[in-house]
């Protein structure tokens, strides 16, 4: 696989030449400073290009183009954007870049609870408490009949914890719920995010899903003009918050996805940790059953503390939590040697170590949350560890 990195820009505490001496060889990034619904000026195309190349590497993953709640939901200016995103799409192309990734999660994309959560051995990482969650949309956003989207043993949890939560926990559950997209700056106020739900009034999930479908049907054409695999990343946590459906949360959600737009460019971003939350995702059949339409990769683990749905988690070591990260890279790579042999030119598929704990320094530093420096590099270690034992020609099974 090609190993990249994800990187923010010029405002991110994590330089390129970080990324370069963690092993990294090509850098994922997004010009996130550019209004959702514009299209991406070619000259701040340039600039992002010139950055990269300035610390050594080169741009090979644009993640992600911005997919705003009008076309999400069919409303507003949501045919210009999609002609926004085609042009984009081709601006892309024209600077080199093969591989878009984006997301339909509606109005919250990744959502935790606690960005910096202590663990067992005094590490930070993300976790979705279940019960602050619901404490939140019952008591603090105040969500109409909230209550009733959850279970009465939860609802009744989250009123007691919410009775005993100081203020400081009150604020940082809406900054770190309403958060936005990891390194833009959208962000919603309480009362901008009960007005976002309301702009999902009558979509249900079947609505949902055929919005993408068509969404798919107007850009897909021309990402295969332009020479560029799209690929859709899976919904984190992977089921509805807020009352609002999700669906991309499983296996025959993706096949849904695939069969209805049925082109190589309408493809998948792997993520292991997001599917990963799901006691009933299995991932390495999962990477097998859509290899072929496999364009990105992001490798992390979550440890569950139950196996319902939904539930709580949090973000474990690269190789802990739930998913047999072995399984999973070895199908990788088995699909990465049929494209070869097939003389396919993007066999290699980019993969990205996703999130990471903070470990040692990283506190000091004061990166995006889920994006430090020494836990990526751990991760990336690790992952390569495994990949290249794999392959290797006397004791590799790829």
């Amino acid at each position: 696989m090609r190993h990249t990195w994800r990187w923010f820009g010029p405002v991110d505490r994590v330089t390129v030449q970080d990324a370069a001496q963690a092993g990294a060889v090509g850098i994922v990034s997004a010009l996130h400073h550019i209004p959702t619904g514009d299209v991406w000026p070619v000259d701040e195309i340039q600039k992002r290009h010139a950055e990269i190349k300035a610390g050594g590497l080169y741009w090979d993953v644009v993640e992600s183009v911005w997919m705003s709640e009008d076309i999400k939901t069919q409303t507003g200016n949501w045919k210009q954007h999609i002609s926004n995103w085609q042009e984009t799409l081709r601006r892309l192309s024209a600077s080199g870049i093969r591989t878009v990734c984006y997301n339909f999660m509606p109005v919250l994309d990744w959502t935790r609870t606690d960005l910096r959560w202590e663990t067992r051995h005094g590490a930070r990482a993300m976790r979705f408490d279940l019960t602050d969650f619901a404490a939140f949309d019952i008591h603090i956003l105040k969500r109409p009949n909230a209550a009733a989207d959850y279970p009465d043993w939860l609802a009744e949890e989250a009123a007691r914890r919410f009775a005993d939560m100081p203020d400081a926990k009150i604020a940082a559950l809406g900054r770190n719920i309403g958060a936005g997209l990891p390194g833009s700056a959208d962000g919603y106020t309480l009362d901008q995010l009960l007005e976002k739900l309301r702009s999902y009034h009558g979509i249900d999930r079947a609505r949902l899903q055929q919005n993408l479908i068509d969404f798919l049907s107007e850009v897909v054409p021309v990402a295969e003009e332009a020479g560029i695999n799209l690929c859709a990343h899976g919904d984190d946590p992977p089921w509805p918050l807020l009352g609002l459906p999700r669906i991309l949360s499983t296996e025959e959600d993706y096949a849904h996805m695939l069969s209805a737009v049925d082109s190589r460019a309408n493809g998948v971003t792997l993520c292991t940790g997001s599917l990963g939350a799901r006691q009933d995702n299995d991932l390495p059949f999962i990477a097998k059953r859509f290899a072929d339409r496999i364009h990105f990769v992001h490798l992390r683990n979550v440890t569950r503390d139950t196996d319902t749905v939904p539930c709580s988690f949090f973000e474990d070591e690269h190789l802990e939590g739930g998913t047999d990260m072995v399984a999973v890279i070895a199908a990788l790579l088995a699909e990465e040697k049929r494209r070869l042999d097939a003389g396919l030119s993007d066999h290699q598929i980019p993969m990205r170590p996703d999130h990471g704990q903070e470990i040692l320094d990283d506190v000091t530093r004061g990166a995006q949350p889920g994006y430090p420096a020494i836990g990526r590099l751990k991760g990336l270690a690790e992952l390569r560890g495994i990949e290249r034992t794999l392959s290797h020609p006397n004791y590799g099974i790829i």
